[in-house]
């Protein structure tokens, strides 16, 4: 177990003391904590999971923290895989971050030959095409019936075009 390791373990079960503190290496360059910080220590480490959980928000709230802190602990010569997982994670969370798509396009990829007629009725009904032009989209499929849809709109026309016998996906 590593020095921090059990620390951290003493640190929990409440072992932990004012003299474990000096044999951490890591922070034996500062000097020793107030007693103020040992108070603190003592009541943070009786506090339970969800009281803790409750303290961090609060704590970062009040910090002006915008996301949660992460903290690795990675073994030697891992440095090179933990750089391609960071990498990673990072355009996972960028592509996390991208705008809810809010205006859609349809479009018609295929439809019956016997229902050509009610599919193109029911692209007149919801487009202001005449019957040239919306005739002529239909034949032209796959082809785009109409821009800037909203997603429930998009979905109640991909439903009745269905009904005609149409195929039109939202894209």
């Amino acid at each position: 177990m590593s020095l921090l390791v059990r620390a951290r373990h003493r640190l929990c079960n409440g072992s932990f003391s004012k003299h474990a503190y000096s044999s951490l290496h890591l922070i034996k360059h500062r000097s020793p904590p107030s007693a103020a910080v040992w108070r603190l220590v003592d009541e943070m480490a009786a506090l339970t999971l969800a009281d803790a959980a409750e303290l961090s928000l609060i704590m970062r709230g009040r910090l002006s923290m915008k996301e949660d802190v992460v903290v690795g602990v990675m073994k030697l010569g891992a440095a090179g895989i933990a750089g391609g997982a960071t990498k990673a994670a990072a355009a996972a969370a960028k592509a996390d971050t991208k705008p809810e798509k809010t205006a859609f396009e349809l479009k018609i990829e295929s439809f019956d030959a016997a229902s050509k007629l009610k599919v193109i009725k029911e692209i007149r009904s919801f487009t202001d095409l005449g019957l040239k032009e919306a005739k002529g989209l239909v034949e032209k499929a796959p082809a785009v019936l109409k821009k800037g849809v909203s997603k429930q709109e998009a979905e109640q026309i991909i439903e009745k075009m269905k009904a005609v016998g149409a195929k039109v996906v939202m894209e």
